[in-house]
């Protein structure tokens, strides 16, 4: 499995995923920072290579709290973004890390895309509706 998050052992805590679809039976790292799972539902090498590309799901009040400043990425795509002088700048489409720290994707109307660093100085308030880009970073 490739990892997104803090590691195999955050995913100790779920047993089923995918909306209790795959149940864990056992779960070991990989040492190379993925892990290797066995799903009590998958039987065979041939079964486990046709969930090859399947994104593993918990649901959300799963989750642990989040504290002051912290947020999930699946929060954050799909949120208006909009500068601080108040222009529409589009839409959050995605969230990566190229090992600096989280990098916000953009789809501005016209299509055009341009990124963001999520640091406070980029990006100096978000909530549940919106996501507000300091306008210096915005002109790009």
């Amino acid at each position: 499995m490739k990892l997104f998050g803090e590691g195999v052992e955050s995913l100790r805590r779920f047993r089923a995923f995918n909306d209790s679809g795959l149940t864990l039976a056992k779960l070991r790292d990989d040492g190379k920072g993925g892990a290797i799972a066995r799903f009590t539902e998958v039987a065979d090498r041939t079964a486990a290579e046709k969930l090859r590309g399947t994104a593993l799901t918990v649901p959300r009040s799963a989750l642990p709290p989040l504290g002051e400043g912290e947020y999930y990425h699946a929060d954050l795509i799909g949120l208006p973004a909009v500068s601080t002088d108040g222009e529409t700048l589009g839409e959050v489409i995605a969230v990566e890390n190229f090992g600096a720290g989280d990098v916000l994707e953009i789809r501005r109307p016209t299509g055009k895309k341009f990124m963001v660093p999520m640091r406070v100085e980029a990006v100096p308030e978000w909530d549940d509706e919106r996501l507000f880009v300091a306008a210096v970073f915005a002109a790009q």
